[in-house]
């Protein structure tokens, strides 16, 4: 009984060990249409411009679901692969930490953590992201 319990307790180990390696997944960049929003240019702005605007409340939130909640989780309620992000300080004090992860990524010990999301590495534009901070800046809890 004990060597049953024991590699039914390697092959759950061995699962769950394969499901965190992948669970980042795809995490290309999916299109996200700005339509209605000003275009910001290229030169990032250090605050959000669209703090409190309604149509990039609106884009940040489907934005956020199909490029974000695959690792920080659906709603921005993390199960433990990455931050938290209804935790990041709502407001301009929250702006420049997101600005710095969104643009440069996060690498650790060589390994990718999170992907440049910005352009021009990334795929989203300025106005796709502070749209997605603008959605953040509504889910937030302290």
């Amino acid at each position: 009984m004990m060597k049953i319990t024991m590699r039914a307790g390697l092959v759950l180990a061995t699962l769950l060990t394969a499901a965190t390696a992948h669970a980042h997944g795809d995490v290309t960049p999916h299109a996200v249409d700005t339509t209605g929003l000003e275009p910001l240019g290229e030169e990032w702005r250090p605050t959000n411009p669209y703090r409190g605007n309604e149509v990039a409340i609106k884009i940040g939130k489907s934005a956020f679901a199909q490029n974000c909640a695959r690792c920080h989780g659906l709603d921005a309620i993390s199960g433990g692969i990455a931050p938290d992000l209804r935790k990041l300080e709502k407001g301009e004090l929250g702006d420049e930490w997101f600005q710095e992860r969104v643009r440069n990524g996060a690498v650790r010990n060589g390994a990718v953590y999170m992907p440049k999301f910005a352009q021009p590495e990334g795929a989203l534009s300025q106005e796709a992201l502070w749209a997605i901070r603008s959605w953040l800046d509504t889910v937030a809890i302290d």
